[in-house]
């Protein structure tokens, strides 16, 4: 495989974006979903830490650029349909801007008849300790 090749076999949205589940490498939780782009894909292999396309922003996100509280890449997998990535990583302090371990803290609930989100996760910290 030439050196863009691996590149081109992911298939980029019409936004030139694909979804990336952060996962943690030892315990396989997950930690987040966010997305990425080539040049933010490009610079997380170069930096070995997890690099964003932010679309609300519209720029590249650092993760952990503010909070301190970064993904260090240990292996990364494209799924099967090649439009969908898994960052297995190793968590530093907090994955979720909420002051959660995981972005992925509300539990669906169904109970004679009733539906709803649980949080089930409890803050670990206060995000205004954390985004100053």
């Amino acid at each position: 495989m030439k050196e863009k090749d691996w590149l081109e076999a992911i298939k980029w949205d019409a936004n030139g974006l694909v979804p990336a589940v952060a996962q943690d490498a030892d315990t396989k939780d997950i930690l987040m979903l966010a997305w990425v782009n080539q040049e933010s894909l490009m610079e997380t292999l170069k930096s070995g830490n997890a690099v964003y396309w932010s679309r609300s922003r519209k720029r590249l996100w650092r993760k952990g650029e503010e909070s301190g509280h970064a993904q260090r890449i240990v292996e990364i997998r494209l799924d099967c349909d090649g439009d969908a990535l898994v960052f297995l990583v190793q968590q530093i302090g907090l994955a979720c801007h909420t002051g959660r371990r995981s972005c992925f803290f509300q539990k669906l609930i169904s109970d004679d008849g009733r539906v709803y989100w649980k949080t089930v996760d409890p803050v670990l910290k206060n995000p205004s300790e954390i985004y100053k």
